[in-house]
């Protein structure tokens, strides 16, 4: 057991933990330690969590509910530390930390306890106390990460056109529990982490709040420094500024962040995008889609070892299901 805390190389650790024999006897008194760390008081404590989640991610939770140990920011800044499952629920404690003199301590007023299989709960609780104990300490982050469905389509403005005001709500509520559900990610592999596709819908919410894509020849290449000289040429300063015209690739790819197995995809879509049927709104998205799946696949085929046939064809099956369902 202590063995896991010896190294700090993730790879030192996987190595470690491939000589273990009772493997099982193992993930008992992991989890049991882990139980005991859910609920951290301070950041040593919540290292500690992280650590435990690395090695159970790599020798599996068994029967036991898999999590994952995340570190990000709050709304102000600070860091916050949560647990989710393969469905990006919370689970656990969810904690937002304070810069005190001694160091970073929870701030339990801005904290909340998530219900788990040990200690279920509809709904989210709030720690008794002020601030945790403070420690001049980094907090970690897990380096690896549990199986989960790689596909996330966000969005980065809430803006739209009304029309397609119900397809977006049908991708939050019917595509992405689809594909919860219905991928399989225990079989692609581990070098993939999350596919985050970023839908940039056009808009007009009055004359002086209003972004109408036009979406650039591909063969042109542009870069960001290109896009408003190369607009001039399709149009007026003063027909720009009237319609609120922005000349945007359809698709642009960030590069592969292979520590965090990310990749990231953006994806713009024009007004007259909206003007289209519910349905026909579906399809045509549905399309995009996968092209911008198997392009990612493309680039990162030969880098690393991930089962993309697999993960594209459940991708467009749940898609081909998602867009022929009526929408109302």
């Amino acid at each position: 057991m202590n063995g896991i805390f010896k190294t700090s190389d993730i790879d030192e650790l996987r190595e470690y933990l491939s000589g273990k024999t009772d493997v099982e006897a193992l993930r008992e008194q992991l989890y049991a330690e882990f139980l005991k760390y859910s609920q951290y008081a301070n950041a040593a404590e919540w290292n500690t969590a992280v650590r435990i989640c690395e090695a159970l991610a790599i020798i599996g939770w068994g029967d036991h509910e898999a999590v994952e140990a995340i570190k990000g920011k709050w709304f102000n800044g600070n860091p916050e530390t949560f647990f989710i499952d393969r469905y990006a629920k919370p689970r656990y404690l969810d904690a937002v930390w304070s810069r005190r003199k001694d160091g970073y301590a929870i701030d339990y007023s801005l904290s909340f306890i998530h219900g788990n299989p040990e200690n279920p709960s509809d709904a989210p609780i709030r720690p008794e106390g002020s601030f945790g104990e403070p420690r001049d300490i980094h907090l970690n982050n897990q380096r690896n990460w549990i199986p989960k469905n790689p596909i996330r389509i966000i969005r980065g403005l809430v803006n739209c056109y009304e029309n397609s005001k119900t397809v977006i709500e049908s991708i939050e509520n019917e595509l992405m529990p689809e594909l919860e559900q219905t991928m399989h990610p225990e079989s692609y592999g581990s070098a993939i982490d999350t596919i985050v596709i970023n839908l940039s819908f056009s808009f007009y919410d009055g004359p002086h709040c209003k972004t109408n894509y036009i979406i650039a020849d591909e063969g042109l290449s542009l870069k960001q420094a290109d896009f408003y000289p190369k607009l001039l040429e399709m149009y007026s300063e003063e027909e720009i500024d009237k319609n609120g015209y922005y000349l945007r690739n359809r698709f642009t790819y960030s590069p592969f962040r292979k520590e965090r197995g990310t990749a990231r995809i953006h994806i713009v879509l024009e007004k007259e995008f909206s003007q289209m049927t519910t349905q026909h709104q579906k399809q045509q998205l549905s399309e995009y889609l996968i092209h911008a799946v198997e392009q990612t696949a493309k680039r990162l085929e030969r880098k690393i070892s991930y089962d993309f046939t697999l993960l594209i064809s459940d991708f467009k099956s749940a898609l081909a299901s998602w867009s022929k369902h009526p929408t109302e």
